[in-house]
């Protein structure tokens, strides 16, 4: 049976740690894809994302249910991420010389072993990319391409209006395009709001997003 986070969040509450379990398996793999791609590296991944969760599990008799589950715990989530990238700025860079090139690389045995290293490749220019944008600009492109999170979700976990929100995602994913290699963007999907048709008419495709108001 299918049951809905809030009623996992009650049970878990009471005193149901099965239901808590439960819970944390469901949003973990999008907890951590928020984590890796906000601190760009999977070892400062999995500290952010277990960081999360013991955050998660000490604060759950305190979500009082005014925003859904999973922006409180992707905010949670985020500010984790971003603690420790102010741990690893403070951290000694240790970096170790070697010649790659003796090495050798094998070539891919067959087609669907070149698509598997193909997709790691990309993945990798996508994150090295996403490490690369300004906190302000990289948080919130995470946060609704990763965490699929609405903008007023989004606008609501960093407390800044929808209209910045707006404005850093198009910034940002502008920046990203451009340290991709200028890769056509892909089709925006609608937010829930635009969906329900209670948001206002997004700007035409010609004309640039509003002004960062924060």
């Amino acid at each position: 049976m299918n049951i809905d986070d809030a009623d996992l969040v009650l049970a878990a509450q009471r005193g149901d740690r099965d239901a808590l379990d439960r819970l944390l398996r469901r949003h973990f793999d999008r907890i951590h894809a928020v984590c890796r791609r906000i601190a760009g590296s999977t070892r400062d991944a999995d500290d952010a994302a277990q960081e999360a969760l013991i955050r998660i599990v000490r604060a759950i008799d305190r979500f009082d249910g005014r925003a859904s589950f999973s922006t409180w715990s992707y905010r949670i989530a985020t500010n984790a991420a971003l603690d420790e990238l102010r741990k690893r700025s403070r951290r000694p860079q240790l970096h170790v010389v070697g010649d790659d090139s003796e090495r050798g690389v094998p070539e891919p045995a067959d087609d669907l072993a070149r698509r598997q290293v193909e997709g790691v490749v990309d993945r990798l220019a996508i994150d090295a990319a996403l490490a690369d944008l300004p906190e302000d600009f990289r948080v919130p492109v995470v946060m609704r391409d990763v965490g699929d999170l609405d903008y007023a979700e989004i606008a609501e976990a960093l407390s800044v209006p929808i209209g910045t929100v707006k404005s850093r995602i198009a910034r940002g994913r502008r920046m990203l395009l451009e340290r991709l290699g200028n890769r056509e963007p892909g089709e925006e999907r609608p937010t829930r709001e635009e969906s329900s048709g209670t948001a206002g008419s997004p700007p035409a495709a010609d004309q640039p997003p509003p002004p960062d108001d924060a």
